[in-house]
């Protein structure tokens, strides 16, 4: 037997943002050595950054991506409690308005945390790199891969110095978010190109921060105003989740020729005026601005089905944004990005680093948690106006019916609430709204009448100023 020491074993992860780093600790211990190439200097506490201008709107983090957070980082919840951030219960503390009117406020099923994205990934990047195993290439940009069509065995990258080197791997993940280059770099390598689909609302997205009034800095609930796609015209829509330090983030967005501008003087106009409801314009005439308009327009669906694809290199796998982008206004790429870190932490567990196969396995099963949010999303966007190319599926067409009426059954009845919720919230499949006891709820409809208002109590329209 040879005493010759086992070679170390090496992990690369391209993109230090939230998936990224999930995807670090995911590695750490079966890795010998991390290294996170991010193409910024981290900050090391919560600042903004240039590659994430995504952080200036508003974030949360449904309760399936908590739980798997949770599984990668223990204690990691209330790190984030004890730094500001809020568990806000799923629908108790919901004010939201549908295409189907006001849904109650039911008792809790799940739950979102709510906190500034830079404060979410400062204290998720200390707890990661607290860990020997990863370390941080800061301000190094990606070249491309190494390896063959076969196989993948480093990556390329920039110092910045402008010089160039290899940096070798036994796994290199790609987390590197919606720019990421892995087409062009599996092109390299040979491989075809992925099949992909995009559907492009034309939303645009404009974010504001605010001081809550004083009485509502505690304890507020997320208000959140929803509009109806298939009325023909364009689909204004607004957030208000109420984060650390007694601040609101507003983000308005509104699809093509309904866009929101970065003119400070319009954002209550547009909350106000141009909303299904003026209730977050009413809100925000009482609370004081803290920040300019952030404006963005990245926010096409876009899902690469890497999963599909007749061949895969192994030591090579795509996660998060880098392998499906959704419309912002679902609010589920931090959890599925969380969910698909922790699925690659079982899975490299299962069959080692580096073992023939593994990244393929890795991409088939990422492809379910990616696939459901992709499906949520969707479901609704399609039916925008040049949203696709050929205008929605007769799938689409008939997942939307059904979604609809479960919609429309949910704002009367809590069952059908919880199970809705079940599923945007990334606990449960889809396919629980298949169940014979649900398909029969919604054929009846709601159990209880149509709000007349939003369902705030007296004390929370006192506290806002609104009462």
């Amino acid at each position: 037997m040879s005493d010759r020491p086992s070679p170390a074993r090496a992990a690369v992860v391209l993109g230090g943002s939230h998936t990224g780093m999930l995807a670090a600790r995911a590695l750490a211990g079966l890795a010998d050595r991390v290294v996170v190439v991010e193409r910024d200097e981290l900050p090391v506490t919560p600042a903004p950054r240039r590659g994430l201008p995504q952080a200036r709107h508003a974030h949360m983090l449904w309760s399936g991506g908590v739980r798997a957070m949770e599984q990668l980082l223990p204690g990691i919840t209330a790190a984030l409690l004890d730094a500001g951030a809020r568990r806000a219960p799923v629908t108790t503390d919901m004010v939201a308005l549908s295409a189907h009117g006001w849904f109650r406020r039911w008792p809790e099923s799940h739950h979102v945390l709510l906190a500034g994205r830079d404060l979410l990934d400062a204290t998720v990047r200390a707890r990661v790199l607290a860990d020997g195993h990863v370390e941080v290439a800061g301000g190094t940009e990606v070249v491309g891969l190494t390896g063959g069509a076969e196989a993948v065995t480093g990556v390329r990258v920039r110092d910045p110095d402008g010089r160039e080197r290899t940096v070798e791997a036994d796994l290199v993940v790609d987390a590197t978010g919606r720019g990421s280059g892995a087409p062009r770099w599996l092109a390299a390598l040979g491989l075809p190109a992925p099949r992909h689909r995009e559907v492009d609302t034309g939303l645009a997205y404009a974010s504001r921060l605010y001081l809550a009034p004083e009485q509502a800095r505690e304890g507020f609930p997320v208000i959140n105003v929803q509009p109806d796609p298939r009325d023909g015209g364009p689909g204004r829509a607004g957030f208000l989740l109420p984060i650390e330090n007694g601040r609101w983030i507003v983000t308005l967005n509104g699809t093509r020729g309904g866009e929101p501008t970065a003119a400070a003087e319009d954002f209550v106009p547009f909350a106000r005026d141009r909303l299904p409801h003026p209730l977050i314009g009413d809100l925000l005439a009482r609370a004081e601005p803290l920040s300019d308009v952030a404006v963005t327009r990245s926010t096409v669906n876009r899902r690469y089905f890497y999963e599909r694809m007749p061949a895969w290199p192994d030591n090579f796998t795509v996660l998060g944004d880098a392998l499906a982008a959704y419309n912002p206004v679902y609010g589920h790429g931090l959890a599925v990005g969380a969910q698909s870190a922790l699925l690659l932490r079982e899975l490299t567990r299962r069959h080692g680093l580096g073992a023939p196969g593994l990244s393929r396995r890795v991409q088939k099963a990422v492809a379910r948690p990616v696939g459901a949010a992709w499906d949520l999303a969707i479901g609704q966007d399609v039916f925008y106006p040049g949203a696709t190319e050929n205008g929605p599926t007769t799938r689409d067409r008939l997942v939307a019916a059904y979604v609809s009426r479960l919609m429309h059954t949910a704002t009367g009845n809590g069952r059908i609430a919880r199970r809705v919720t079940d599923v945007t919230s990334l606990e449960r499949r889809a396919e629980i709204l298949l169940s014979p006891s649900v398909l029969l709820a919604a054929l009846a409809g709601p159990l209880k009448p149509p709000l007349p208002g939003p369902p705030l109590t007296a004390e929370e329209l006192k506290r806002a100023g609104l009462q």
